[in-house]
């Protein structure tokens, strides 16, 4: 891999800058890629973006930025688009900032004030190599500041037609994805959570490997149907919209039972069951169970301290299966009656057993 270290000027910088919205943002001569697919909404406050101005015309040090050298041998920003915008937005007039006690806008200000900024040198580290080498050197870099996360470094490295048009599905405040899914998916879309949670699903957990392969594909619309049919086989599904179906690996249990035949009104029914059960203390788990029936999903709720010290007294320390003598570290807690059998989490439906025994009990 190679790196290089330049001193860019302002000058340079804001040369052909345009900024067309989802058309794209671009800079340096038209040279530079101020906001590739994968970047964040500009989300610098006006108090941050002026202070970068402010650094600017005190001719003190802004932090390095990164950009990545391009097949064609144009360039696309890593870390330093708020900084950049913001430069690009200032000479553009779109904004101004104080200068003792006046606010100006760059074109109200005096020549020598002009060249000063334009003059600023920028130091900016230019990065080639593979796309293993981009991905190693974007993490290290990644380390202060507003961090990218991992899908966003992902986006870096595997930039292209595709990541493009996937961004207008899943990586946009009020996108379609959010209009039809925010009741089933954590995160925000602007961050790449929903854009990085849909490729989870259909890859298998192959996020790098399912984005290599589709890097240069025309369009993102084979995903973006996927999204949607795991959407609708969740909605015709589990019929009842409830708050803590935020977050399930929805495409994870699609992909396994989209095509197995349910009884929606006995699911609904066993659902309203077990969100009544004091004794189910993950109610997001309730999904996956339905489907799987591993209690694992439910986190069923152990037995106290005060429980378990209370049956080990009553037991005088001895094994309920084995009757050996254990001290109480020795022992686990024991539902008699399982709780898929209607048994509770009470000291009536407690027995302590010796691990051992618990163990060759739980494998059975």
């Amino acid at each position: 891999m190679e790196i290089q270290l330049k001193e860019i000027s302002v000058r340079e910088l804001v040369e052909n800058f345009e900024d067309n919205a989802e058309a794209g943002v671009v800079g340096y001569g038209g040279k530079l890629d101020i906001r590739p697919p994968y970047q964040r909404e500009f989300i610098y406050n006006d108090k941050q973006r002026d202070a970068v101005i402010d650094t600017i015309t005190k001719e003190f040090p802004l932090n390095v930025m990164y950009w990545a050298v391009r097949e064609d041998g144009n360039f696309e920003i890593i870390d330093g688009q708020q900084r950049t915008i913001s430069i690009c937005q200032y000479f553009n007039g779109d904004f101004s900032v104080d200068f003792s006690g006046n606010k100006l806008a760059f074109h109200n200000l005096t020549n020598d004030q002009k060249d000063q900024i334009l003059n600023y040198k920028l130091t900016v580290y230019q990065c080639s190599g593979t796309d293993r080498e981009k991905l190693d050197w974007f993490k290290t870099i990644n380390i202060a500041g507003e961090k990218l996360t991992d899908q966003e470094l992902r986006n870096a490295v595997y930039s292209g037609t595709w990541v493009t048009d996937a961004k207008k599905y899943f990586s946009k405040s009020g996108c379609v994805a959010y209009s039809i899914g925010s009741d089933y998916l954590n995160g925000t879309p602007i961050r790449q959570d929903y854009l990085e949670t849909v490729i989870n699903w259909v890859s298998g957990g192959e996020i790098e490997k399912y984005m290599s392969k589709h890097q240069h594909d025309q369009n993102a619309a084979a995903l973006w149907r996927y999204f949607q049919d795991v959407i609708t086989w969740v909605e015709t599904t589990f019929t009842q919209k409830r708050k803590f179906m935020k977050g399930v690996d929805w495409g994870t249990l699609y992909n396994k039972y989209k095509d197995e035949q349910c009884n929606t009104e006995k699911i609904e029914k066993e659902i309203a069951k077990l969100i009544l059960d004091d004794d189910v203390t993950k109610k997001s788990g309730i999904y996956p169970y339905i489907l799987t029936h591993d209690e694992k999903h439910l986190s069923i709720r152990a037995f106290s301290d005060a429980i378990k010290q209370k049956v080990y007294e009553e037991q005088k320390g001895v094994c309920s299966k084995c009757r050996e003598h254990f001290a109480l570290e020795e022992m686990e807690a024991d539902h008699i009656t399982p709780w898929h059998e209607g048994g509770k989490t009470i000291s009536e439906n407690c027995q302590m057993l010796c691990k051992e025994c618990n163990r060759r009990k739980s494998g059975k």
